[in-house]
Order: structure tokens, then sequence, then C-alpha cells
């Protein structure tokens, strides 16, 4: 017991937490899957993937097709005959061919409390709205979006600062211990599949580069959840003469004026209601910095009005 045959199929970051704890286990890694490198930097060189660059340090078989359709593709991937494949944010559907070769079929680790936040951005969706909990899910794939039964759950707050990148950081290290009970509750019989209720179904869409820029009309509250789930990336932005300034977080502060309006000289800004204190923003070509160190370097006038 506690050797299943696995492949592992992930291409980002978050992905790497998953793979290294299965790569430590007892369960034998025999193959990665993970999107093809793409061109990237100054040169343009091809760079793999974060989960390419680790299997391939610790000597495991990495494969990169652009698509699962293929039968040939699909034919490879069953003549590895495995146990069970473990999917953590791939980036590629997976056909049927593919969800029913393993003898145990495919789990997947999701960044949501299924069924809330289907689909892509799961993370950055769930602060935008305004959520105070969230947590990671362990599904049996099926054919659909997110739609198989739960496995395992683990929740968490998401608290007043929390932003995408800090969120992201926290689940990815909460996933990776509970993929590794879940297999092994799957392997010993142990675990009890949850169907996923019909209510309360979301849809986290992929992030529009448009959703970026700031309004200042809206509320103050509801600006902070929008920039906090768009913080590292893309970034919430607004321009101020000519120069991009995104904003990677705020507090909640006291004040009143127009929409837009500086409020002090530490970067309070007047919201739709309420106002916003601007802790940590970033220019274009600059690293990120506090208001205090940006207002050093960087004056917007009391009094002006900001706008998109």
């Amino acid at each position: 017991m506690g050797n299943l045959r696995l492949a592992f199929m992930g291409t980002p970051e978050f992905s790497c937490s998953v793979l290294k704890e299965l790569i430590d286990s007892p369960h034998d890694v025999v193959c990665v899957y993970s999107q093809p490198p793409k061109r990237a930097g100054r040169g343009k060189n091809l760079r793999p993937t974060p989960v390419h660059q680790m299997a391939e340090a610790a000597g495991i078989e990495v494969r990169t097709p652009k698509s699962l359709k293929a039968e040939d593709i699909q034919a490879d991937f069953a003549a590895l005959d495995l146990d069970v494949a473990v999917v953590v944010a791939y980036g590629l559907l997976l056909p049927k061919p593919i969800l029913d070769a393993p003898k145990y079929g495919c789990l997947n680790l999701h960044a949501s409390l299924l069924p809330r936040w289907r689909g892509a951005a799961p993370i950055q969706r769930s602060i935008m709205a305004g959520d105070t909990e969230t947590g990671v899910g362990i599904i049996q794939m099926a054919q659909g979006l997110d739609t198989g039964d739960v496995l395992a759950t683990t929740k968490v707050s998401i608290t007043e600062q929390a932003t995408a990148g800090s969120l992201h950081d926290r689940l990815a290290e909460i996933g990776a211990p509970l993929m590794v009970d879940t297999l092994g509750k799957l392997e010993t019989g142990t675990l009890t599949p949850q169907i996923q209720p019909e209510e309360g179904i979301t849809y986290a869409s992929k992030i529009d580069k448009g959703e970026a820029v700031i309004d200042w009309s809206k509320p103050a509250i509801e600006l902070s959840h929008h920039i906090r789930g768009l913080s590292p990336f893309p970034g919430a932005y607004f321009e101020h003469e000519g120069t991009r300034i995104k904003v990677l977080n705020v507090d909640l502060a006291e004040g009143s004026g127009s929409a837009g309006e500086i409020l002090d000289d530490e970067l309070t800004v007047a919201c739709g209601t309420g106002a916003l204190k601007l802790t940590l923003l970033q220019r274009a070509g600059k690293s990120p910095m506090t208001s205090k160190v940006f207002v050093n370097g960087y004056k917007i006038p009391k009094g002006e009005v900001l706008t998109g």
C-alpha cells in the first residue's frame, strides 16, 4: 500500500507545491504532463513551465502535447498503466479516454469550495466578490467544467488584507498535503464522494485586461476587493499624466470628496462612497513600493482628481 503509480498534469507555479509533495511521498510519479514551453524574456527563448522545470530536475519524463484529443496521444497516456492521474491547473481539457484510462480515474485540485467558482480564476474572483471564506477541493474529474464529485476539502478565511497573490500561496500550501492524504484514502477505499449541489454554482471567468482599470466612482469596499483580487497580476491601475500606476494593496480610510480626489499627502483617495488609502503601488518598469516611498519620488498633489 501507499505506492500508487501516477501521472501529474499541471503547468504554473500553483501546481508545483503538489508535485513536490508527490515526489517526496511514497507514490511513484512516472510521468508529468505540462503545457508546451513558450517564448519569453528579451531573447524570446523557449521557456519550460514551472512544473516542467521541477519535473525535469527530478528526472521525471515530461510530455508537452498541445492537445490530448489525438488517438496516439491518448494511447501513449493509456500505456503508462496508471493507478491515478493528479491534475492541478493543467490548462488543457481532458477527453473521456484520458479521464477513463487510470484505474482510479483523474483527481483535480481546485482552488475554491465547489460548486462556487468553477472555472479559470477562482482565487481572484473569490476576493473580488468580497467572499470571506474559500478553500481547496479535490474532485473526481468528470466531463464538464469542475463538475465532478468532491472527495475532500479544506477551508480558509479570506482576510481584509488578502491579495490574490497571498491567497494563492496559502491555498497551494494546504492543497499539497490534502492531495497526498486523499490519495491514501482513495487506495484504501475510505473516501466518501459528495455530489456537488445544484444550488450555489458560480463561474470564475478568466480575468479580462479591461477589468484592471480602476473606476473611482464605485464604493471603497468594492474597490478594495477589486484591487486586492487583481494583485499582483494583472494589477488594477489608473493613469496619471501618461503614466500607468498599479495599485497592489489598499486600506479602507475615512474621508469624502469627488470620486478619485486625492484627499491628503498620503494618497488617500475618495471613492463613490468612502475612501481608500493606497498602501502599495507600482509604476511601469519599477518595483512595487509603499505609498510612503512612492510619494517621495512621484507627486500627486492633494485636490487632484484621478481618472481611470
